[in-house]
């Protein structure tokens, strides 16, 4: 066996044991035989070992389970890497919740990765990643970063700067969008050729060949079709048939902002305030009883996965079963690495630098696209042009994010707050000056950052 060493940044969050989950059912000669978990905090990087001890228990012993070591120290954890997994979170659940609540007290949006809550969470974030990336490229050159930190997109061309090709951001919603659409449509989504473009939580599923036949045009002529799987439900089969297209899932808060906000303030809880109480007692529960640490997050896991953009369904409805199961990031990279360190030819939507694989935007813009995936690496494919609102939105949204990344390197407040009000879900100046004040005051990475 020719092993391979997988660093995981934010090795302590709740979604990690989806992962080893993954590694766990590779029993390929060249795999993942060690796992090293760096966070900042020891008490969650204990829990979730515990989690990952009784995971590896519990699996049938084809192979060895990918050892696991823990440290919070980066530079141990990326030392000899073979792929580095970035998923962390600057400002923990409580950053977010400020994210949403900043917003929704001035009657904008509140969410994690879309409108100004995400800007706030990138502008936090870029510095770190950036001293990530440039660690890596100290440490452990010959490694593929692999980044799910959000904003995705945004992130990894934050990256992708200091170590240009061989930072990559994945998402699991256009391929579970891909399965759901391939799935009403009774055909194997192995087969299918899929017309995706966007950027991370902002694109459009255009076109889906069988045999060279594109069949979008059959479902969108089928109400019944189209409101059978979670987009159609989302946005409902009439405005599919006016756009000519399946919306990525977070382009609800686009298309429905006054019904997004409007749900999202008649809820008890934000969806940050929602996971922070989860997490907080899933953690306690470990910490008090570890022998239970698996069970624990298997109940907490399955609870977090239906209550998923509730906000976007009507009250009582609940989140079809095999959306649920249907699949995630931990399974878009296990295939990333796969094609990467095996030669696994592959074609995945991935976030990479566009090039010239999206007529419109700089060739260094971070764009999400099907790309052919190899041992020689990523490279983004092609795709028709975008037109009309779908281009103009993806470059004013792809404008903010470069805003973004310079006002946080260059620690200028009035980038950021020309990035607040350039966001097309911001309505004013004076409203992202507001913004940019309230995320200051109340989230202190972000203070610090600004020196407020």
């Amino acid at each position: 066996m020719i092993g391979m060493k997988l660093a995981l940044l934010g090795g302590g969050g709740f979604r990690v044991p989806l992962v080893y989950g993954a590694l766990l059912s590779d029993v390929h000669d060249r795999r993942v035989d060690e796992i090293a978990l760096h966070d900042v905090d020891p008490g969650r990087l204990a829990a979730i070992s515990h989690v990952l001890t009784q995971m590896a228990a519990q699996s049938p012993r084809e192979v060895e389970p990918p050892r696991v070591v823990t440290t919070t120290d980066l530079d141990v954890a990326l030392t000899g890497a073979d792929f580095v997994f970035s998923a962390i979170r600057v400002g923990g659940l409580a950053g977010r919740t400020c994210d949403e609540r900043v917003a929704l007290d001035l009657g904008l949006l509140g969410q994690e990765t879309t409108g100004p809550g995400g800007l706030a969470y990138g502008l936090r974030t870029v510095p770190v990643a950036r001293e990530i990336a440039r660690r890596v490229a100290a440490v452990a050159p010959g490694a593929f970063v692999i980044d799910f930190t959000n904003p995705a997109g945004l992130i990894t061309q934050a990256m992708n700067a200091e170590i240009p090709g061989r930072v990559v951001g994945i998402c699991d919603s256009p391929i579970a969008l891909i399965r759901r659409v391939a799935r009403a449509l009774e055909v194997d989504p192995a087969r299918v050729s899929a017309d995706y473009v966007g950027l991370n939580h902002l694109g459009w599923l255009r076109g889906m060949r069988v045999d060279g036949v594109d069949l979008l045009p059959d479902l969108l002529a089928r109400p019944d079709l189209v409101e059978s799987f979670e987009e159609g439900k989302l946005f409902g089969a009439e405005w599919l048939q006016t756009i000519g297209a399946v919306p990525n899932e977070y382009l609800y808060y686009y298309d429905f902002t006054r019904e997004a906000i409007a749900s999202i303030r008649g809820g008890a809880q934000t969806r940050g305030e929602f996971l922070l109480d989860q997490q907080t007692d899933f953690y306690r529960a470990v910490e008090a009883d570890p022998d239970s640490a698996l069970a624990t997050w298997r109940a907490a896991r399955e609870h977090r996965d239906a209550t998923y953009m509730k906000e976007a369904r009507e009250e009582g409805e609940e989140r079809d079963a095999l959306d649920v199961a249907g699949g995630g990031y931990e399974g878009v990279a296990l295939a990333l690495m796969a094609a990467i360190a095996r030669g696994e030819r592959s074609t995945m939507i991935l976030d990479v630098p566009g090039g010239t694989a999206v007529p419109g935007l700089p060739a260094d813009a971070v764009v999400e696209v099907p790309c052919l995936v190899d041992a020689s690496g990523v490279s983004p494919l092609a795709t028709r042009p975008l037109t009309g609102r779908m281009l103009g939105l993806v470059q004013q949204v792809k404008y903010v994010e470069t805003l973004v990344i310079e006002a946080a390197l260059e620690r200028d407040p009035r980038l950021a707050v020309e990035a607040f009000a350039s966001h097309p879900l911001v309505d004013s100046v004076t409203t992202a000056r507001a913004l940019f004040d309230g995320y200051c005051a109340r989230i202190p990475e972000l203070g610090s950052l600004f020196r407020r």
